[in-house]
C-alpha cells in the first residue's frame, strides 16, 4: 500500500478494528451454528454461549444472533485467553485445515479494512446507475468470514480491479479460432474478427493465468472499458450493452471463479427455458437473458454475455441489487421490509412450486423500485445455479428443458435448500441486519404469501443455510455442505 496508494495507510490502519470484528463476528456465527465435529455441545446463557471442544477446551463469547450483520463481537476466549483477531482463533483452535483458513481470515481482515479505507468520506447522494448501486457494497458477503478475501490479489490489484474501489477496468480480447471454440447464443459481430472467436477477459486472468497468450486487442479491435460489478468477475461497459461475465480463476469467499463447459453448454437452453417461465408470474419477475457465450474449452478462457438488469426498467424507475440495500433507509423501514419480503417470497415461493428453484440471494437478486421507492418487480441474474425439477413442472404441464446434470433435481430437499438458504435466511435476514426484525419481516411476509407444501416447510422447520466455515474446512468433500438456523423470532 505504501507503493501504491500511500495516502490510504492512515485510513487503512484506522479500519482494521472494525475489519477484525466484522471477520470475528461472522465467524462467532459458524461456531455457533454449523455441524463443526470437533465442537461437542453448545451451552446458551442470558448473556453468554460456551462452545465445549474436543480434547476438553473450552470457547466461550456473547449469544450468537444467526442474522445479524452488525459486528458485535470484539473478542471471544479460548479456555480463558482472549482472542479478538480470527486468523489467531483458528489457529489456536489448531483444527484439521485450520492453517488454511487462518491465511484466508487473515486475508479477508485486510481487503476488508482496505475496501473500507479506500471510500470517500461524507454522505453521497444516491446512485443513478445499478453498477454504482454495485459498488456500495463494501463489506462483501454478510455472513462468511472470507467476506472480502481475495488471495492472489495484490493491494495494486485490488484497487485497480475490486468494485467498491470504483476503477475503470479494461479487458482484453483474445483471438482464438472459431473452430476451437464452444459457442452458444448468439456471439455479437464486434467480438468476432474475421474466422476467429474475441473471447474477453479479466486483466487479472491475463497477468496471472492465462501468462501471455495474448489478451490484448486484436485485429484494430479495442478492449472493453467496463465497471466492475459486486461479483468482480462481471463486468459492465461503460459504454452499455451487455453484462461481460469473465472466467477470474481464483477464490473468491468460497468457489474458484471459472467458467466451466458444463454452463456454455446449457446456457441458451437455460435462458430460453427461464425467460418463457416468466410468462406465468405477471409481470412481477424478470430474467435477464443470457445473450451468448463462448469458451476455447477451457473453464480458464471463457466467457459469458448477460442482458443487463436495466432493460427491465421503466422511466423514473431504478433496479438495485439486495445486497445493496442494507443499512439504506429503505431498508431501515420495517414497513418497506415487510413489502419487499412480501413481493420476493411470492414471487420466489410460485417459481418453486412451478418447478424452479432460484439462488435468490443479494448479488443475484435486484428489485425495481418506484421514483418513490416502492419495490415494484423482481429481476433475477445468472442461471448458473439454479435448479429444475422435472416433476414439478410436469405436474403445472409446462415444457421440461432438454437438460441433465447438476441442474435438473427432484429432490425436494435440494430444491428448498437452494431457495430458503439463499433468499430467506441470505437476502431478506441480511436485509433486515438482525434477528428480531429478520422475524417481524418474514411473519409480515408470509401472511400475504399464498399457501403451499414450500411455505408450509419453510414455516415449519429450522432454516438451511450453506455451513460455508465447514465447507472452508472440508477440502476433500465435494458440494455444498449444510447448516440449520433457528426459526427468527415471530417467524415461524
Amino acid at each position: 500500500m505504501a507503493g501504491v496508494r500511500p495516502a490510504l495507510g492512515p485510513a487503512y490502519e484506522a479500519a482494521l478494528d472494525g475489519a477484525r470484528a466484522a471477520v470475528l463476528t461472522r465467524l462467532w456465527r459458524a461456531l455457533a451454528f454449523e455441524p463443526l465435529p470437533w465442537v461437542l455441545h453448545r451451552e446458551h446463557g442470558p448473556d453468554s454461549l460456551t462452545l465445549r471442544l474436543t480434547g476438553g477446551r473450552r470457547l466461550e463469547g456473547p449469544p450468537a444472533d444467526p442474522y445479524a450483520t452488525a459486528a458485535y463481537v470484539s473478542e471471544v476466549r479460548l479456555d480463558g485467553r482472549v482472542h479478538r483477531q480470527a486468523a489467531r482463533l483458528v489457529t489456536a483452535l489448531d483444527v484439521p485445515h485450520g492453517a488454511a483458513f487462518a491465511a484466508e481470515l487473515d486475508d479477508s481482515t485486510a481487503s476488508l479494512a482496505l475496501s473500507r479505507a479506500g471510500q470517500p468520506a461524507g454522505p453521497r447522494a444516491d446512485p443513478t446507475s445499478t453498477w454504482e448501486w454495485e459498488q456500495r457494497v463494501v463489506d462483501g458477503h454478510p455472513y462468511h468470514p472470507n467476506c472480502r478475501s481475495r488471495p492472489g490479489f495484490s493491494v495494486a490489484e485490488q484497487l485497480a480491479y475490486a468494485p467498491e474501489h470504483g476503477p475503470l477496468v479494461e479487458l482484453g480480447l483474445l483471438p482464438v479460432r472459431a473452430e476451437e471454440c464452444l459457442v452458444t447464443g448468439e456471439w455479437p459481430q464486434e467480438l468476432r474478427d474475421g474466422g476467429r472467436i474475441l473471447v474477453p477477459v479479466h486483466p487479472w486472468q491475463a497477468a496471472h493465468v492465462l501468462k501471455g497468450e495474448g489478451a490484448a486487442p486484436a485485429g484494430g479491435a479495442g478492449g472493453i472499458a467496463a465497471h466492475p460489478l459486486m461479483a468482480l468477475r462481471t463486468l459492465a461497459p461503460a459504454d452499455g450493452g451487455a453484462h461481460v461475465k469473465t472466467a477470474l480463476s481464483t477464490r473468491l469467499t468460497s468457489s474458484v471463479r471459472d467458467i466451466s463447459g458444463y454452463s456454455i453448454e446449457t446456457a441458451a437452453v437455460v435462458s430460453a427455458f427461464a425467460h418463457a417461465l416468466t410468462e406465468r408470474l405477471d409481470g412481477r419477475l424478470h430474467i435477464t437473458r443470457t445473450l451468448g457465450a463462448a469458451t476455447a474449452h477451457s473453464p480458464d478462457l471463457a466467457a459469458v454475455l448477460r442482458e443487463p438488469p436495466e432493460a427491465y426498467a421503466g422511466p423514473g424507475e431504478r433496479v438495485v441489487p439486495v445486497a445493496a440495500l442494507a443499512g439504506t433507509p429503505l431498508a431501515r423501514s420495517a414497513a418497506w421490509r415487510a413489502g419487499f419480503a412480501r413481493l420476493a417470497l411470492s414471487v420466489c415461493l410460485r417459481v418453486l412450486d412451478l418447478g424452479v428453484a432460484l439462488e435468490g440471494h443479494g448479488q443475484n437478486l435486484l428489485v425495481v423500485l418506484s421514483p418513490t421507492g416502492d419495490p415494484l418487480r423482481l429481476v433475477y441474474r445468472d442461471l448458473a445455479d439454479i435448479r429444475i425439477s422435472p416433476a414439478r413442472l410436469a405436474r403445472h404441464g409446462l415444457p421440461v428443458p432438454p437438460l441433465s446434470g447438476r441442474l435438473v433435481t427432484d429432490d425436494e430437499g435440494v430444491l428448498r435448500r437452494k431457495l430458503f438458504g439463499s433468499l430467506v435466511a441470505g437476502a431478506l435476514a441480511s436485509t433486515a441486519g438482525s434477528g428480531a426484525a429478520f422475524g417481524e419481516d418474514l411473519a409480515a411476509a408470509l401472511d400475504g404469501v399464498a399457501p403451499t407444501a414450500d411455505t408450509g416447510a419453510l414455516r415449519a422447520r429450522p432454516l438451511p443455510v450453506k455451513a460455508l466455515t465447514l465447507m472452508r474446512l472440508s477440502p476433500g468433500v465435494a458440494g455444498d455442505q449444510w447448516a440449520r438456523l433457528p426459526q427468527p423470532p415471530g417467524g415461524g
